[in-house]
């Protein structure tokens, strides 16, 4: 079971789109682990994965919304904060030991962040990086 990219989840911002793209694929890695009954041992990559993914992206789209005086600021980071509090939540329910219950819920809470994110707040800052890009470019 799959999650697959499609041109509607691209936000026509290059790295920011690169950066999605790559978690689908790690996520990817997890939903064909989990469907051949090892997806206990994909967990911790996921974890490891989502550490650095948290870092890079959303450093990289927080420093966007400063740089182009992005309006929903506020609300994009509270979606960030709320989605490393949900990691952090499940990686010490980890550390207790792996399940299966553990499995499925880490599944639901990346590909929930994947559709509902980046289809929503994620495609509004990169239509507004679009739009200031542009500015910039006609006023150069």
């Amino acid at each position: 079971m799959a999650v697959e990219w499609n041109r509607n989840l691209s936000t026509g911002v290059e790295w920011q789109d690169r950066h999605h793209k790559e978690l689908f694929k790690r996520v990817n890695g997890l939903l064909d682990a989990m469907s051949v009954g090892m997806g206990k041992d994909e967990v911790d990559r996921v974890f490891c994965f989502l550490d650095s993914y948290v870092v890079v992206h959303f450093e990289a789209e927080e420093q966007a919304m400063s740089k182009y005086g992005f309006p929903y600021a506020m609300e994009h980071l509270r979606e960030h904060t709320g989605f490393i509090e949900d990691v952090a939540a499940l990686r010490h329910e980890f550390a207790g030991g792996a399940t299966a219950v553990l499995v499925v819920k880490v599944q639901k809470l990346v590909v929930d962040w994947l559709v509902n994110h980046i289809g929503g707040a994620d495609k509004k800052l990169g239509s507004h990086i679009l739009k200031s890009e542009t500015a910039t470019h006609v006023r150069d």
